[in-house]
């Protein structure tokens, strides 16, 4: 048995694929240990969305826990999704392991692509992220990348900043400007969307 940790504010779609991978498996393959309630989320032009996310019943959570070989307790603070119920899901003592499908953004906030640099240094493979962050947090400041949302249907992961360093300038800075908004009673998130609608202008 191994262990396969999760990344921080990770999807739980995103290490299920990560642990079918670490297996040998088919994601699809993989996820059949698990009864499904519905099929997963698409686009208009029937591309799977990478901003999918899953939601398990408690005999769901104990078997990906031991297919992880990591305690529910460390999956619930690093998986914002981890402890949502669902009403398709079956809740008895015992019930068989079983997923629903849902769209992540509407579940736990905005959809983005992890740096798979990051990944590979913290797991040793190069595999694809995906994880709930907020916009102000999408700048990888250590390889100069602009992680990209995922619920758009495009195959772009990040945006290459090496050529606009003040980008990565401003995301080093953001942490002082949250604390000085923090203390003039201003929420970050309304600081970001000014910054963002005056650039964008």
């Amino acid at each position: 048995m191994f262990r396969l940790a999760p990344v921080s504010g990770e999807t739980t779609a995103s290490l299920v694929c990560r642990l079918a991978a670490r297996y040998g498996l088919e994601a699809k393959t993989f996820r059949s240990n698990w009864q499904w309630r519905n099929s997963p989320p698409r686009h208009d032009s029937g591309n799977a969305r990478a901003d999918a996310e899953v939601l398990l019943n408690t005999a769901g959570r104990q078997l990906l826990a031991r297919l992880c070989g990591i305690e529910q307790n460390v999956l619930a603070r690093a998986l914002p999704s981890w402890g949502q119920q669902d009403a398709k899901l079956p809740a008895t003592p015992d019930a068989e392991p079983a997923a629903a499908w849902r769209i992540g953004g509407a579940l736990a906030g905005p959809v983005a692509f992890g740096c798979r640099l990051c990944t590979a240094r913290r797991t040793g493979t190069a595999a694809q992220v995906v994880h709930y962050a907020p916009r102000w947090q999408r700048v990888c400041v250590r390889h100069g990348r602009w992680l990209l949302d995922t619920d758009a249907d495009q195959p772009l992961e990040h945006l290459d900043l090496r050529g606009v360093p003040e980008v990565i300038a401003a995301q080093r800075q953001w942490a002082r400007v949250v604390r000085r908004a923090v203390r003039a009673g201003a929420a970050p998130e309304r600081v970001f969307a000014l910054a963002h609608a005056v650039v964008a202008r």
